[in-house]
């Protein structure tokens, strides 16, 4: 923790001024009491001497979530008003940052549950706020995605699926867009990154609701899919056993079909509980990117695109369907 409230109730924000004598320290949200950490490794800090009865903290931070906050927050007051662990009485958390009045920045650099991940974001939408959750080291992603990474994900009209990963030895911000899944249950996506201190930080993390250029993702498949798809049935792969079910109920065999009947290969994610930071109906989306592909037919190449070109497309085609003949 970075503030504190000495004995005389006042706070002590070792982020804007310089260290303080010595205790007593509190922790402004629980009044637990809390020590002064420094050394030569680890930014000066508060920590809990108990976090037995602190109901905002699990844990005392890390290096890496410390090291991180300080430096987004000296990123973020360049261009306005931020606050450093706000503590926000409404909905009984602790912002690691809250940069205007109601955009809250979560750090998060160890895994959590999804129940507790769903509890608090839930918390800041009921409040108004706006949460927008930055990955540590931990819980960057990898070759497929996790149950726990789709609740942290994204959406936009222009950028699709994203999420944000926080590197703090290369000293950027990673935002990963476009990401779909392919047959084998890898992620495909497009990445940027942006260095810490750079431009405004609250532009950048807009960035995906923003209007720009139509952007496009050239998937990568798999020529061989039908054979995979027959190893995995051989295997009894729990996925693959279910599509099959629902091929037999259609009079389909995947042990028959083609690598055209695969097409398109790379689509967009799903999740089986709802995505806890998407509150938007993705149904349209879906319907789109599927009629795009089957109205294409079978492509040796696929290209992928924002959410709004599949709508676009479509709108076309039905103010197409629907002018009068001449």
């Amino acid at each position: 923790m970075f503030v504190a409230r000495n004995h005389q109730r006042e706070l002590i924000h070792l982020l804007e001024g310089d260290l303080p004598d010595q205790g007593p320290f509190f922790c402004p949200a629980c009044a637990g009491p809390l020590c002064l950490r420094q050394g030569p490794v680890m930014q000066a800090h508060f920590a809990h001497l108990s976090l037995k009865n602190c109901q905002y903290q699990s844990e005392n931070e890390g290096p890496e979530h410390l090291g991180l906050k300080a430096t987004l927050f000296a990123w973020a007051r360049r261009s306005g008003p931020v606050k450093v662990e706000a503590f926000l009485a409404e909905l009984g958390q602790i912002a690691d940052l809250l940069v205007g009045e109601k955009v809250a920045l979560e750090i998060q650099c160890s895994p959590l549950s999804q129940a507790r991940l769903k509890e608090r974001s839930q918390s800041y939408q009921e409040q108004g706020y706006q949460v927008i959750w930055l990955l540590g080291e931990r819980l960057w992603l990898k070759k497929s995605l996790t149950p726990l990474q789709r609740d942290f994900l994204y959406f936009s009209q222009n950028m699709g699926f994203h999420l944000w990963e926080l590197d703090q030895k290369e000293q950027v911000l990673r935002l990963k867009y476009l990401l779909h899944e392919d047959l084998h249950g890898q992620v495909q996506y497009k990445e940027l990154s942006f260095p810490f201190g750079q431009g405004n930080l609250l532009q950048v993390l807009r960035l995906p609701y923003q209007e720009q250029n139509l952007t496009s993702l050239l998937a990568k498949t798999d020529p061989q899919i039908s054979t995979y798809v027959r190893r995995q049935l051989y295997y009894r792969n729990p996925k693959w056993l279910a599509r099959q079910a629902v091929c037999y109920q259609k009079g389909e065999n995947l042990l028959t079909q083609k690598l055209e009947d695969f097409y398109p290969q790379v689509t967009p994610l799903k999740s089986r509980t709802g995505f806890c930071q998407i509150s938007q109906d993705l149904t349209n989306y879906y319907q789109n990117f599927a009629a795009y592909y089957l109205d294409q037919g079978y492509q040796k190449v696929q290209v992928l695109y924002p959410p709004a070109f599949y709508a676009y497309i479509r709108q076309g085609q039905g103010e197409e369907k629907s002018s009068p003949s001449r």
